[in-house]
């Protein structure tokens, strides 16, 4: 793909690698390492928040996934990885009543308190593979791009990305993360544009076939629309990187961040999502995404096609570095809270990454599938607890957490062909029709164990709480009203 062009793709990474190891300031307090903010205390603004909040979640993976969905099941496709980011209006809801109303500083005070060890252990368990999986797959993306160019550079772009970022990471924590995160967000707004324009210029590019891409309301990429559906209450929840940027700021500059990363994340995913369905509509017979898109867009097109997937990929880095840090040393207080050791954090997690690289799966979108099932046992949680402030028994988290691993833990063995238990009983042979299936089960199985396990309350409390949120939700005034929060 990039055989003639990846010197100068290499010269503009390294530029950008450079500039970000610059302008990450060197932290020293546990505030600015693990929260973000500057020397006079401080926390970020409305625009850093909403920029590192995007480029976070318009990550590698993210991009060649909405990429390939809409390249193999067309407009259905590229639609059902947006409606995940969603996940930004139900975070910050989430993030709001756990703050502002339960008076909790992270996710793992609130389920210690509801649930004891056993919640902070299911959940921190849950939350260390979902970082470990992002260090992997954002730097597996990497080595595709680098494969593509040829030479034998894959091993080596996979380990100087690791430790660039890694670097201005350890250097900065947080603080490091938000900075760079801005630099980088512009430089990938300006491509998805420019590739966009391209896209939407060419000869080729046919609106009405675009539209039409998915005529079978049966077919796979509708199926997924399906479970992100069901999967975007809970997900945004056992991602640390979100909610880590929902405790540092005030509320209203976390809502805002929040609202405005959800139109500019869902549709920089979209216009990424239209140039797989462009790309699938153009496509020769098996001819790959990433060579239909350099035929068709140019070699300019291909440098910055690269460029954006490798720059999302180190974005997403050096926070999921910053969660890590942060998970371990204050959320789990695995030691003292300083920044030595949020930099130790940062590099066991980035060993463990590149490790799961040369031994783990090439399937993307196999870890949002997986790690998006095993999060919902926590739709109940949101439900019934943070949403409904209702007490339930530790037996029905346990429960819940049950159904969504075995369920999380059957979808990959079966997808990766190691036992065959669905498809024979349920007669389902795609893989997407399975994974409704037992996302529909594992949130079936989960709510009926948490409204079974209900503690009784006084009369009104479900409506006081829950309606609470939804005026709150509506109401200027109420979020005046409700600006402190509930000790």
């Amino acid at each position: 793909m990039l055989d003639s062009h990846f010197t100068p793709l290499v010269a503009l990474l390294a530029v950008v690698a450079l500039i970000s190891i610059v302008i990450a300031p060197r932290v020293r307090t546990a505030d600015g390492f693990f929260r973000g903010w500057n020397d006079m205390g401080a926390a970020p603004g409305v625009f850093t928040l909403t920029f590192s909040q995007v480029t976070t979640w318009i990550f590698a993976r993210s991009l060649l996934n909405a990429g390939i969905l809409g390249y193999f099941y067309g407009i259905a496709g590229a639609l059902a990885y947006a409606a995940y980011y969603g996940s930004f209006l139900t975070g910050w809801l989430i993030i709001d009543r756990l703050r502002f109303h339960h008076g909790n500083g992270n996710v793992q005070s609130f389920l210690s308190e509801r649930f004891g060890a056993l919640g902070t252990g299911y959940f921190n368990g849950l939350v260390s593979l979902r970082l470990l999986s992002e260090v992997f797959a954002n730097l597996l993306v990497v080595g595709i791009v680098f494969e593509a160019a040829g030479g034998g550079a894959s091993t080596a772009a996979i380990l100087a990305v690791a430790g660039i970022t890694l670097v201005y990471s350890m250097t900065g924590g947080l603080r490091a993360s938000l900075r760079t995160d801005v630099l980088q967000m512009t430089l990938l707004l300006a491509l998805i544009t420019a590739l966009s324009a391209l896209m939407f210029i060419h000869p080729a590019f046919d609106l009405p076939a675009v539209i039409g891409s998915s005529p079978d309301a049966a077919g796979p990429g509708w199926i997924l629309l399906a479970v992100a559906l069901l999967q975007v209450w809970s997900y945004p929840l056992h991602d640390p990187v979100m909610m880590d940027r929902g405790f540092i700021a005030d509320r209203d500059s976390t809502r805002r961040s929040f609202m405005h990363a959800a139109w500019i994340s869902t549709l920089c995913i979209l216009a990424f999502g239209l140039l797989g369905v462009f790309a699938g509509l153009n496509a020769s017979e098996g001819e790959a995404l990433l060579d239909t898109l350099a035929r068709l867009l140019g070699g300019p097109a291909t440098i910055m096609l690269a460029a954006a997937l490798v720059i999302s990929a180190s974005s997403t880095l050096d926070s999921t570095f910053s969660s890590a840090s942060k998970l371990a040393i204050q959320d789990m207080g695995l030691a003292r809270a300083s920044a030595r050791n949020g930099r130790i954090a940062m590099l066991l997690f980035c060993v463990g990454g590149v490790g799961l690289v040369f031994v783990g799966t090439d399937d993307l979108f196999a870890a949002v599938a997986v790690s998006g099932t095993a999060s919902m046992f926590l739709t109940p949680v949101i439900v019934f607890c943070i949403w409904g402030g209702r007490d339930v028994a530790r037996w029905s988290f346990s429960v819940a957490f049950a159904a969504a691993i075995a369920g999380a833990v059957l979808y990959f063995v079966e997808n990766s062909g190691y036992i065959a238990v669905l498809q024979p009983l349920t007669g389902l042979d795609h893989k997407y029709d399975r994974l409704l299936l037992i996302s529909v089960a594992v949130l079936a199985i989960g709510m009926s164990a948490f409204a079974l396990g209900l503690r009784r309350s006084r009369p009104g409390a479900w409506r006081e709480s829950f309606g609470g949120g939804c005026v709150f939700w509506f109401s200027p005034r109420r979020r005046e009203r409700q600006g402190t929060p509930r000790r």
